[in-house]
């Protein structure tokens, strides 16, 4: 099938569509709970390997540091050799590591097994959103950009309870059975359900240099980040900061870069949209990860009713999400993604009062709301940037997409790493660190308030997409 007869079939077979989605969301589903539910195996794969803190804190950064490295030159690639196939790979390398998981001998190998699952995951991540928005024209694009958002923020919320639940019952190995078997259903119903191809006309090449320099710029700040504030830090980050320089530098010399900085310039939606993905996804690390110490140390609660109250935000993400991405498609997705970052910025103006003493109830309306509104953001925004780029350009987008929300969760890691070592140190927190943890709260809390009403500001100040496409 040529693009024109696949746009045809698709448009021509509403079915088609819907199934083509479902698929794809299946996918997302697999990659997003493996990423939440592993974290809760972490302990039991320590015991079992009896492997030292510093390579089990490796379970869940090795995915997230090869995912980051490769979502760039993966959405390069899919544009260049077809967005499904790449899609497939990456599915078909994550089911393999999943697999190979599960049979791991000890510590090293299982670390092994995460960067190719980062790897896999990247390569899904970086043409998943591109094919959903080959395949659905303007009228319901946001609709099911909304749903395969809505399975994602479902998978995270739910993996910590499913690999609790398969931990305590089955085993650690459990956790990457669950996701092989989803995944190998993903593919199956990709390769006989989703037809046809979509790459470019004229594809070019991949700029390996600049892949390999940003692999390295990518790395040194990932790691990097780990060691703040310590010298480590300083050496890595100048490292990471320098190479990136000069890949940004390279990019512009180079015939096929990978990103074309110039054209992002040039397109105030789209560069606009990844700089408010940035600001968002800064603002809800730190509420995240230090709103769990709060619960747990602060109030006393156990780790099962704290993930309790803690699972209210990416919940009511997987509600909204679906909702907003159907707005999008009947109204401006600026004031929508504008709304929902001022009601991001209501949850945290609640939460500026926050003492041992707040309510419970407060806490978890203040958690509905921060979800409620980081649903409405990213579906419309993310339908927004993607409607402004060539369909050409869609698998790139969706890298750079994906990579504004890595680097938003990077730079929160970052911040919070920097209060902790500032107000706490290398001790371990006892209640005599409460009142420092506190003030660390309160500090993310205040910078989370000036993320969102930064990401207000980009989300606002892009344009109107529909004028957009109509030109």
């Amino acid at each position: 099938m040529n693009s024109e007869t696949t746009q045809a079939y698709y448009e021509n077979n509403p079915s088609a569509r819907w199934l083509a989605l479902a698929s794809i969301s299946i996918s997302t589903f697999c990659v997003s709970i493996t990423m939440s539910a592993v974290n809760i195996a972490v302990p039991a794969i320590a015991l079992d390997f009896n492997a030292n803190a510093i390579l089990v804190s490796w379970v869940p950064t090795a995915f997230l540091l090869s995912n980051a490295i490769f979502l760039i030159p993966a959405g390069r690639a899919a544009d260049i050799y077809g967005r499904k196939k790449i899609f497939l790979i990456g599915m078909s390398i994550f089911c393999l590591s999943c697999l190979m998981a599960v049979l791991a001998p000890n510590i090293e190998i299982l670390l092994i097994t995460r960067l190719l699952q980062g790897f896999g995951g990247a390569l899904a991540f970086a043409t998943g959103l591109a094919i959903i928005m080959s395949i659905f024209t303007s009228e319901n694009r946001g609709s099911a950009i909304g749903f395969a958002a809505g399975t994602l923020y479902f998978g995270l919320s739910c993996g910590p309870v499913v690999g609790g639940w398969f931990t305590e019952h089955f085993g650690w190995r459990i956790v990457f059975l669950f996701p092989l078997v989803l995944g190998t259903i993903s593919i199956v119903m990709i390769i006989f359900r989703l037809k046809g191809e979509w790459k470019n006309d004229h594809p070019g090449k991949i700029d390996w240099l600049g892949g390999l320099i940003f692999a390295v710029a990518t790395s040194c700040l990932f790691i990097g980040i780990s060691f703040v504030p310590n010298m480590q830090a300083i050496f890595l980050l100048g490292i990471g900061a320098s190479f990136m320089m000069i890949f940004i530098y390279q990019q512009t010399q180079s015939e096929y870069p990978l990103i074309h900085f110039k054209a992002i310039i040039q397109n105030r939606m789209f560069s606009r949209s990844l700089m408010g993905n940035l600001c968002i996804y800064w603002s809800n690390y730190p509420f995240i990860f230090l709103f769990s110490l709060y619960l747990q140390f602060i109030r006393g609660m156990s780790p099962a009713d704290a993930g309790q109250i803690m699972v209210l935000q990416p919940l009511t993400m997987a509600i909204v999400a679906p909702i907003a991405g159907r707005l999008s498609d009947q109204f401006e997705p600026r004031i929508i993604a504008t709304t929902g970052c001022l009601i991001m910025t209501f949850a945290y103006t609640i939460l500026q009062w926050l003492d041992v003493t707040t309510s419970i109830v407060i806490i978890c309306i203040a958690m509905v709301i921060q979800g409620l509104g980081f649903g409405l953001f990213t579906t419309p925004n993310n339908n927004a940037a993607l409607s402004s780029l060539d369909k050409t350009r869609y698998g790139i987008g969706t890298a750079l997409l994906n990579f504004s929300r890595v680097s938003g969760n990077m730079m929160g890691t970052a911040m919070v790493l920097l209060l902790v070592s500032l107000f706490i140190g290398r001790v371990e927190i006892t209640p005599q660190q409460y009142p420092s943890l506190f003030n660390v709260v309160s500090i993310a809390l205040g910078v989370s308030f000036f993320m969102t009403l930064s990401g207000a500001y980009f989300s606002h100040s892009r344009g109107n997409a529909q004028e957009n496409e109509q030109k």
